[in-house]
């Protein structure tokens, strides 16, 4: 597998996976109806840097990286993964969170953090505890899950050495 830049014509692709992730409404907050126009504002912003896992000549997961916040804030990086539901459980997200680390590291960020981590995800919960990422804070209710309501939603943060 290979991580390297998106480009414009990864963006079907990213597509096809993005709204197959959102559509279930349990991971991510971005409504399960988003269009690919949304998709494009979301995933490719002025400021973010978007990547790409592809295996084989397909892409099995993309990821962004950009400022948390601006100005002030600017120099904590914040990342959203996914991964095409067929390729789950191969390890893309790991390699994708390595990925976006040692990229931070490069753009001179000093720390990582993860907004909203849905409490109920807890495949997710676990692999970012395994690349170092603390549970800093719980926002009760703050996810509304299509299964089971409101479930609390984690912030997540992790130093970049």
């Amino acid at each position: 597998m290979s991580i390297r830049q998106a480009t414009e014509n990864d963006v079907d692709a990213i597509w096809e996976i993005f709204k197959l992730v959102v559509q279930s409404g349990d991971t991510f907050a971005f409504a399960p109806d988003t269009g690919i126009a949304e998709m494009q504002k979301i995933w490719f912003a002025p400021g973010m840097n978007t990547f790409v896992a592809e295996e084989n000549g397909k892409i099995t997961g993309s990821y962004f990286i950009k400022p948390n916040q601006p100005g002030l804030g600017s120099h904590i990086a914040n990342c959203g993964y996914m991964v095409d539901p067929v390729d789950r459980g191969k390890g893309i997200a790991g390699q994708m969170c390595t990925h976006s680390i040692g990229i931070a590291k490069a753009l001179g960020y000093k720390g990582m953090q993860y907004n909203l981590v849905v409490s109920t995800n807890l495949k997710a919960v676990k692999l970012w505890r395994k690349c170092g990422f603390n549970i800093i804070g719980t926002i009760p209710g703050g996810f509304n899950h299509q299964e089971f309501g409101y479930v609390d939603a984690y912030i997540m943060f992790r130093p970049i050495d």
